[in-house]
C-alpha cells in the first residue's frame, strides 16, 4: 500500500519521476538529490513505524535546521502522522505546555535540546518515545520512554512500509465520520504565542491553495533556480513558504542553520540564490550593516518580506539591488495580502477570493483611512481551529470572519497597511511572545508579588521586552539576579531587556493589569536596561 496521500508525496513523487538527479536541498556542503531526499524521507518514515508511532500520532519536532528536520517532517506526512515543530529556544512551562497540549507521543531533538527535554517529559503521560542524536545512554529519561538514536532512525530502508498505512487512515476517516482525517493528520499542529495565555496550537482544515500560490508566483523563482532561507524550520515562514513553496515551484532549497545579518548576503552568492524572505526587523539589521563594494553584486532578484520598516524599504532596494514584495499571512487562519507592486509601506492587496475588511470594536466596517482590527473571510468557510480550544476558536471566527488581532487601516484604492497589535502581545525580532510565557516564571520567584510584561518600541522595528516587577513587602531582587533565575525556565528571547519596579500595578475594577497604561509609560528613568548594563543573556541555559 502506499503511503499517505499528502501534498509531500504527490510533489516530491512527481520531482524523482521528472529528473531524480537534480539537487533538491543543500546545506553547508551537503547536497541531496530528488531521489535521495525522497530516500531519506522513507526511510524517516519507516524509522518511525518501528519506532511505535502510527497514523494519527503527534510528534514534536525540536531540531535546528538541519536536513534531518526535513526527512522526519514530511516522514510523518508520509505515514499520515502529525509534525509538532517546537522552537529550540522554548524551555519550562511553555515547553511542557506545548507538549502536554498536543499529546505528542514522540519527541525527535538534537542532541543538546536533551538536557531541557528531560526536565519536562519525565512526568508527560503522552510520551513513549525520545529520539535524538545523543548517546543512547543520554536518551534513557525513563522506564516509561524508550529512546531511539536519529542515526538508528534514518537507518531504515526506504520504500513502502509493510504496514498498511492507507488502510489505518481509513479506519480513522470511518471512526471519525470525516473523509477529511487524513489531511487533518498530516497537516500538523504549529504552536504561536498568544497574549496573555499560553502558546495556542493551530491545526489547519484546509490550504488556501490560491492565494498562496499567487504569493508563490509573485517570487518569480524558476524551475531549478534556488530559494534560501535561514529562518528556523520550526516556524511557518520556512517551513511552509520556504519549504512547501520549493517543492511546489520545482525550486530547489538551500538551508541556512541560522540568520545572520553579516553573512546572508555571502550565503546567497555561496547557493546562488535568487529569492530570500525576511521578518520584520531582519531588513533594519542588513541596512545597518558596514556598506561594501559587492553589496549590489548578488544574485538574488526578490525578497519576500513581512513587516518591513518603510524608512528603509527603498534603501534596502537600491543598495542591494533587490525587489521587495511585502505579504501579510498568519500561521492562525489562510489568507494573504500582497504588495508585488512597489507601493511603499503597504501590505498590499487580498490574494485569491479571501475577503478582508478593517473594522471598529463593534465589528463595522470602518470607510478607507480609519486605524481598527484587520480581518478575514475565506469562501470555504472556517480553515483552522486552535487545537483544545474551541472557545477560542469560536471567538477568533465569530460571524464567519477571523480576527487577525492586528490592527490596519486601507487606502481609497484598497490597499492595506498594518498599524500594530490590537492585542497585548510581544513581537521581538521575528519571535511572538506571550505576556504570560515571562510572567509565570517570574511571579514564581519567592520574592515576588506579582508582574506585568509587556512591549515597548525597537529601534529594530518590532518590540522589545519590558517587565514591571512588584517584590513582596521586605524582599529585594537586583535586576541582575531576576534575569539570572529567568534563564532556562523560558525562551531566551523572551527574557526581558528592560526591568522596573514598582509598588503595585495600575488595574481595572475587575482586577485585570492595564497593559495599555504600562505600554504608554514605556522606558522611564526608573527602567533597568540590561543591554546598558553590558548583561548578556545566555542561549544555551
Amino acid at each position: 500500500m502506499s503511503w499517505a496521500d499528502s501534498v509531500f508525496a504527490s510533489l516530491m513523487k512527481e520531482r524523482c519521476l521528472a529528473h531524480p538527479e537534480a539537487v533538491w536541498l543543500l546545506c553547508g556542503d551537503e547536497k541531496y538529490t530528488w531521489q535521495e531526499s525522497w530516500n531519506n524521507v522513507e526511510s524517516a518514515a519507516n524509522g518511525l513505524i518501528d519506532a511505535g508511532i502510527r497514523p494519527g500520532d503527534k510528534v514534536a519536532i525540536m531540531m535546528s535546521n538541519r536536513p534531518e528536520f526535513l526527512w522526519v517532517h514530511i516522514g510523518l506526512a508520509f505515514m499520515g502522522a502529525s509534525s509538532v515543530p517546537i522552537n529550540t529556544a522554548q524551555r519550562g512551562h511553555a515547553l511542557r505546555h506545548i507538549i502536554t497540549d498536543s499529546s505528542a507521543v514522540a519527541v525527535v531533538a538534537d542532541g543538546e535540546m536533551i538536557p531541557p527535554l528531560r526536565e519536562v517529559i519525565t512526568n508527560t503521560p503522552s510520551v513513549r518515545v525520545i529520539v535524538g542524536d545523543a548517546p543512547s545512554s543520554d536518551l534513557n529519561i525513563s522506564r516509561n520512554i524508550s529512546g531511539v538514536t536519529l542515526d538508528s532512525l534514518l537507518s531504515h530502508n526506504p520504500g513502502e512500509s509493510s504496514m498498511d498505512v492507507g488502510a489505518v487512515i481509513a479506519e480513522m476517516q470511518a471512526a471519525n465520520g470525516d473523509s477529511s482525517a487524513s489531511s487533518k493528520a498530516v497537516a500538523g499542529i504549529l504552536y504561536t504565542s498568544g497574549t496573555t495565555g499560553p502558546p495556542k496550537g493551530v491545526t489547519p482544515r484546509r490550504a488556501d491553495s490560491k492565494g498562496f500560490r499567487r504569493v508563490l508566483s509573485s517570487l518569480q523563482v524558476r524551475p531549478g533556480e534556488v530559494i534560501y532561507t535561514a529562518l528556523p524550520l520550526f516556524h511557518g515562514n520556512a517551513l511552509g513558504v520556504s519549504m512547501l513553496g520549493s517543492i511546489m515551484l520545482d525550486a530547489s532549497l538551500a538551508l541556512g542553520r541560522r540568520f545572520s545579518a553579516s553573512r546572508l548576503f555571502d550565503e546567497c552568492r555561496r547557493y546562488n540564490a535568487v529569492e530570500f524572505n525576511t521578518l520584520g526587523g531582519m531588513v533594519s539589521m542588513l541596512c545597518k550593516q558596514p556598506a561594501r563594494p559587492d553589496d549590489s553584486d548578488n544574485p538574488v532578484r526578490t525578497v519576500l518580506s513581512a513587516g518591513c520598516p518603510v524608512e528603509y524599504w527603498e534603501y534596502f532596494q537600491r543598495r542591494f539591488n533587490v525587489k521587495i514584495v511585502e505579504w501579510f499571512g498568519m500561521v492562525d487562519a489562510p489568507g494573504y495580502l500582497l504588495n508585488d507592486e512597489g507601493i511603499v509601506g503597504s501590505m498590499g492587496k487580498p490574494a485569491g477570493d479571501v475577503l478582508f475588511k478593517v473594522v471598529d470594536d463593534d465589528d463595522i466596517e470602518l470607510p478607507p483611512g480609519n486605524v481598527g482590527e484587520l480581518i478575514l473571510h475565506h469562501p470555504k468557510g472556517r480553515m483552522s481551529e486552535y487545537h483544545n480550544l474551541p472557545d477560542a476558536t469560536e471567538s477568533a471566527y465569530r460571524e464567519g470572519w477571523f480576527h487577525t488581532g492586528d490592527l490596519a487601516e486601507v487606502d481609497p484604492d484598497g490597499y492595506f497597511y498594518y498599524r500594530g497589535r490590537k492585542k497585548e502581545s510581544i513581537r521581538r525580532r521575528g519571535e511572538n511572545i506571550s505576556a504570560w510565557e515571562i510572567e509565570s516564571v517570574i511571579n514564581n520567584h519567592p520574592a515576588v508579588a506579582e508582574c506585568a510584561a509587556h512591549a515597548v518600541p525597537s529601534d529594530l522595528g518590532e518590540d522589545e521586552v519590558k517587565v514591571v516587577v512588584v517584590l513582596k513587602p521586605g524582599e529585594h531582587l537586583d535586576p541582575l539576579g531576576l534575569l539570572q533565575y529567568c534563564e532556562g525556565k523560558m525562551a531566551y528571547y523572551a527574557i526581558p531587556r528592560y526591568i522596573e519596579y514598582a509598588d503595585e500595578l495600575e488595574k481595572t475594577p475587575t482586577q485585570r493589569i492595564r497593559y495599555a497604561e504600562l505600554k504608554k509609560r514605556g522606558i522611564t528613568d526608573s527602567t533597568w536596561d540590561r543591554e546598558e548594563a553590558g548583561y548578556q543573556v545566555r542561549k544555551d541555559a
